[in-house]
C-alpha cells in the first residue's frame, strides 16, 4: 500500500521494518537548531535517520544576485535529490516523516518530496507522541541506508514567488493564507523577523488549527469545511507563513481535506519583509 498524505502509528508498526520504507526525523527547534538532533541521538523511531531542517531541507539564504531568498528558502534541487540518495531512496521507497511538533516540521520534507516528484511519502499522524502512545518503543542505534537511486521527476505540486505575490495584490489572482500564530499575523510579538505584519489582503490560518487535541490531524470533512470558508479554489491559493515550513502543513491538510492545487510561496513573510518596497499590513 502506498501512504500520500498521513499514515496513523498502528500503520507505521505494520511496515517499520519494511526494506523498501525509509523513515526521516524532522525534529527541530528554530530557537535551538541542533536541538532536534541531539532529541534523535536520544531515542528516535527505529530504522529512522535524521533530516535537518536547516542544513538539508533549507538552502542558501541569499541568492547569487545578492537578494535574501527568507529563513528557509528551498534547496538546491540536485543537492536535495543527492540528499534522499543518501537516506537510501529510490523511486519505488515509501517515505514517512514525523516529528514531535504535530507534523509542523514533517510536512516540509512531505512538500518537498512532491517538489521533486516523489508521491510516496506521507507524515506520521501525531508524529512520535502517537508512536509512544501506540505502545512502540524508541532506538538510539543508527541506520544507515545503500545510496538509493532516487530519479528527478516533474513537480508534483506548485510554487510561486515574490513577484507573482505582488503582481496579484491587485488582480487578486492568489488567495493567500498565511500558517504563523494570529498574533504574528497581526504584526504582534514578532521575535524571528525584522518586521511585524502581513502580506496585505491574505487570510490567517493557524496551522495548529488543522489538529486535534492529541495532535493528530482533524477529519477530512472537517479540513475541508473549515477550509472552504478560506478558500473558494484551492488552485488560486498560496500558502505561506514565516519562511515558508509550517505553510506546508497548511498544504497537507488540504490535501487530506481532497482541496488539491494550492501553491507555496516558499520564500513567505521572512522574504517579503526583507525588502521595505513591498508593502506590509497589519492588524490592530
Amino acid at each position: 500500500m502506498t501512504f500520500t498524505t498521513l499514515i496513523s502509528a498502528a500503520e507505521l508498526a505494520q511496515h517499520v521494518f519494511d526494506h523498501d520504507l525509509v523513515v526521516l526525523d524532522c525534529r527541530h527547534d528554530l530557537t535551538k537548531p541542533e536541538a532536534g538532533q541531539q532529541a534523535f541521538a536520544e531515542g528516535h523511531i527505529p530504522n529512522a535517520q535524521f533530516a535537518h531542517l536547516d542544513h538539508e531541507l533549507a538552502g542558501e539564504k541569499v541568492g547569487a544576485d545578492g537578494t535574501f531568498r527568507g529563513r528557509h528558502p528551498l534547496p538546491d534541487r540536485a543537492t536535495f535529490i543527492a540528499n534522499l540518495r543518501r537516506w537510501g531512496i529510490n523511486d519505488n521507497t515509501q517515505v514517512v516523516a514525523y516529528d514531535a511538533h504535530g507534523g509542523m516540521f514533517a510536512a516540509r520534507l512531505w512538500w518537498m518530496l512532491k517538489w521533486v516528484g516523489h508521491d510516496a511519502v506521507a507524515v506520521l499522524d501525531g508524529g512520535l507522541p502517537a508512536w509512544l502512545a501506540h505502545g512502540m518503543f524508541v532506538s538510539t542505534e543508527a541506520s544507515p541506508r545503500t545510496l538509493g537511486t532516487l530519479t528527478d521527476q516533474p513537480a508534483l505540486v506548485a510554487s510561486v514567488n515574490a513577484d507573482d505575490i505582488l503582481k496579484s495584490l491587485n488582480t487578486a489572482t492568489h488567495t493567500i493564507v498565511d500558517a504563523r500564530a494570529p498574533d504574528r499575523f497581526r504584526g504582534e510579538n514578532e521575535t524571528l523577523d525584522p518586521v511585524g505584519g502581513h502580506i496585505p489582503g491574505a487570510k490567517n490560518r493557524f496551522f495548529k488549527d488543522n489538529l486535534q487535541a492529541d495532535g493528530r490531524f482533524k477529519s477530512a470533512d472537517q479540513l475541508r469545511s473549515e477550509f472552504s470558508e478560506l478558500i473558494k479554489n484551492p488552485e488560486t491559493a498560496v500558502m505561506q507563513c514565516g519562511s515558508g515550513v509550517t505553510a506546508c502543513h497548511n498544504l497537507l491538510a488540504l490535501e487530506v481535506a481532497g482541496l488539491t492545487g494550492a501553491a507555496l510561496y516558499p520564500g513567505s513573510w521572512s522574504e517579503w519583509c526583507s525588502d521595505p518596497a513591498r508593502p506590509v499590513a497589519q492588524t490592530v
